[in-house]
């Protein structure tokens, strides 16, 4: 399965949906340079829409830090919507789920970002 990033324009902010597996190859660098490019914009909100991923790897956890620590840096905000049991599993394990605004769906992650 290749992966997918695709960028939305959504009222408040974007939302970046992400597709396949994220194991720290070109695809991971791709999503660590638009997320990059996407907080360069002092207070944008992104949501990152998580429900057509199946793995990552923690090269692209890394990527997600990055790219909160970068949006907060510049006023800020980066939510996930939509993740799969065992990407949620991930993210309670690393305790991640402390540092990412985590809701079930991207209609829940919009109105979050929309307050």
């Amino acid at each position: 399965m290749t992966s997918q990033i695709k960028i939305e324009d959504q009222i408040g902010g974007k939302i970046v949906n992400l597709r396949g597996q994220f194991i720290g190859g070109e695809e991971t660098s791709s999503l660590y340079n638009t997320l990059k490019e996407l907080s360069k914009d002092e207070k944008s909100k992104v949501i990152i829409n998580m429900d057509k991923v199946t793995y990552l790897n923690s090269t692209a956890l890394g990527a997600l830090i990055s790219a909160h620590t970068s949006f907060t840096r510049n006023g800020g905000k980066v939510v996930l919507a939509g993740l799969g049991e065992s990407i949620q599993n991930l993210f309670m394990i690393t305790k991640l789920v402390l540092v990412f605004p985590i809701f079930k769906n991207v209609e829940e992650a919009i109105k979050s970002i929309s307050e």
